[in-house]
């Protein structure tokens, strides 16, 4: 089965590094790995210095020989793809609903426009596009079955909390979108039948083959996989900072409330050797080391793991190679297909 491990925390603390990073290190142990940027902002392509788009892109053996050149690990012994979620890519489908909704309010006699309808359908999802796209694609992924591990660097806290909070608001969203739909349908069949008598059949243009209750189970079926300890891990990045870690407690909080597994806690950017002689790194370095060990403090019953601040960004293969030989190894994925 395919495991899902999701990287999120308030925006700037190196969450798309800690994905790409733990991506790179699957594809090394074998693992058929496919890591999904789910934030608008995209910045997993910089990360990479790789060029990517929605679709899932494959990053060829010769990338790992620049950063790995050892003779007995030349290669990654599994595969390594990466993909940018577009929205825009996914949104002809949701476009698809809204026209059948507004095809049956028209053979009612309701007088609307397709502007109007789709702005109804939009008007019940709150957590918008993004999100929409992403559990779509999570669903997609998950049961091509192409993939051990999927790892999705989602966007800042507020829009992933909307990400898992979406199947259930839009799970009543489109209950009652359907209960409407069936409403109508039964009042334009009623008028057709009234005006057309036997040949009213002849106007039914049939249900839409991706209909509201497909979509609606597809969102079912991502809520299952986002609450299943078995297949779902989700990783909160933060750094040693007080307004980190306070947004930090209540993202793990929310994602408790949510069922969502959190299990590991990534402190990123980690001052650990004060330049001697530097009187303000020293006071740094010993503030950093307060704030791990109030994170500790705060969340007991999570692994905490710590990665040194450094002087570049990471960026391209190789400091992000570099990252994941700091990040512990991998546990409960099964074994490399």
């Amino acid at each position: 089965m395919t495991t899902c491990l999701f990287y999120g925390g308030k925006g700037g603390v190196g969450k798309t590094t800690c994905a790409a990073a733990t991506a790179l290190s699957l594809a090394d142990a074998g693992y058929e790995t496919l890591v999904v940027s789910t934030d608008p902002a995209h910045s997993l392509a910089d990360s990479l210095e790789i060029d990517l788009g929605p679709e899932p892109a494959a990053i060829g053996n010769e990338s790992f020989e620049a950063i790995d050149p050892e003779p007995d690990a030349t290669t990654w012994a599994g595969e390594l793809w990466a993909a940018e979620i577009d929205p825009d890519t996914r949104a002809k489908r949701y476009e698809k609903l809204a026209m059948a909704l507004a095809a049956d309010l028209r053979r009612a006699g309701i007088r609307l426009t397709d502007e109007e309808v789709e702005r109804i359908f939009a008007a019940g999802t709150p957590a918008g596009g993004d999100e929409l796209a992403a559990l779509d694609l999570l669903v997609e992924y998950v049961e091509a079955d192409r993939w051990d591990v999927v790892v999705f660097d989602t966007a800042p806290t507020g829009h992933t909390l909307r990400l898992f909070d979406t199947p259930e608001v839009m799970g009543l969203a489109l209950e009652t979108t359907r209960s409407l739909r069936g409403q109508v349908r039964r009042i334009g069949t009623a008028a057709r039948t009234a005006v057309l008598g036997p040949m009213s059949a002849m106007a039914n243009d049939g249900d839409d083959e991706d209909d509201l209750a497909a979509f609606q189970a597809r969102l079912e079926r991502a809520r299952d996989l986002i609450v299943d300890p078995d297949r779902t891990e989700f990783r909160v990045v933060t750094v040693p900072e007080g307004m980190a870690i306070a947004e930090t407690q209540r993202l793990v909080a929310q994602l408790r409330e949510d069922e969502v597994p959190v299990e590991r806690l990534v402190v990123n950017r980690v001052l650990e050797d004060a330049t001697d002689g530097c009187s303000r790194c020293e006071s740094r370095r010993q503030r950093h080391e307060e704030r791990v060990a109030e994170i500790r403090e705060r969340f007991p019953d999570l692994a905490v793991v710590t990665l040194p601040e450094l002087e570049e960004e990471v960026q391209g293969l190789e400091a992000v190679w570099s990252i994941a030989e700091q990040l512990p190894a991998e546990r409960r994925l099964e074994q490399p297909r």
